[in-house]
């Protein structure tokens, strides 16, 4: 680079490889937190399903 005069050319092309780095690195993080997120969500609505029904389900035993 410095030798030949072609320093931004050449830092040219690291900042482009870095960058394509960076975003590789941001996919697989993204495509690895999704799933978890999905089951986190699940399991939150279902404990708050449970935590709404039950309730009621002992009401209804303790009538009936």
């Amino acid at each position: 680079g410095e030798e030949t005069g072609a320093m931004e050319t050449m830092l040219a092309k690291i900042a482009d490889f870095y960058d394509e780095e960076v975003d590789a690195a941001v996919d697989a993080l993204t495509a690895l937190l999704e799933p978890v997120m999905m089951v986190f969500l699940g399991g939150t609505v279902g404990g708050l399903l449970i935590a709404m029904y039950l309730p009621i389900f002992k009401i209804a035993d303790t009538i009936g």
